[in-house]
């Protein structure tokens, strides 16, 4: 069931499915970006580096903490418009067959001068199976309150 902006609280937490990264995800990724770095796309040369592996793509993560929020239901329906993504980290490297979560905490709520609709800024974190938190950073949201479209002047 979507929330609207009237439903949140700060604080309040919400913690995602997993989701394994595959060797796919990546080949789709890297197509789609065009990000074809070696140490995403060839073995033998990512074995030279510290990793000693292939690593997944940086964006491939925001997008999956994208996906795994969007999986949730916890906006659908009541989200307007993305406003930003603050202060994103990365702060562990992401492996292929890494399963991957999204924890996301609400920090502050705030209604705008419409009244029919708020700002939530919310903390994701993204972490691994092991729950090291491999990125994480703050995105703003514009939600729709509860009597959004009913205020004087709304179409």
């Amino acid at each position: 069931m979507p929330l609207y902006i009237d439903d949140l609280h700060k604080g309040e937490v919400f913690e995602s499915g997993g989701r394994t990264v595959t060797e796919t995800d990546v080949v789709l990724f890297v197509g789609l970006s065009g990000d074809s770095n070696p140490l995403h796309t060839d073995e033998e040369f990512a074995k030279t580096t510290p990793y000693g592996t292939r690593i997944v793509p940086g964006l491939l993560g925001l997008s999956i903490v994208a996906g795994l929020m969007h999986r949730m239901g916890v906006f659908d329906g009541t989200a307007l418009a993305a406003l930003g993504i603050e202060d994103w980290r990365f702060k562990a490297p992401m492996f292929f067959g890494d399963t991957l979560r999204m924890r996301m905490t609400v920090t502050g709520i705030r209604m705008t001068s419409r009244g029919d609709r708020g700002v939530v800024q919310r903390h994701f974190q993204l972490l691994n199976q092991r729950d090291e938190v491999v990125q994480e950073g703050t995105m703003n949201l514009m939600v729709k309150a509860r009597n959004y479209g009913t205020q004087e002047g709304s179409e």
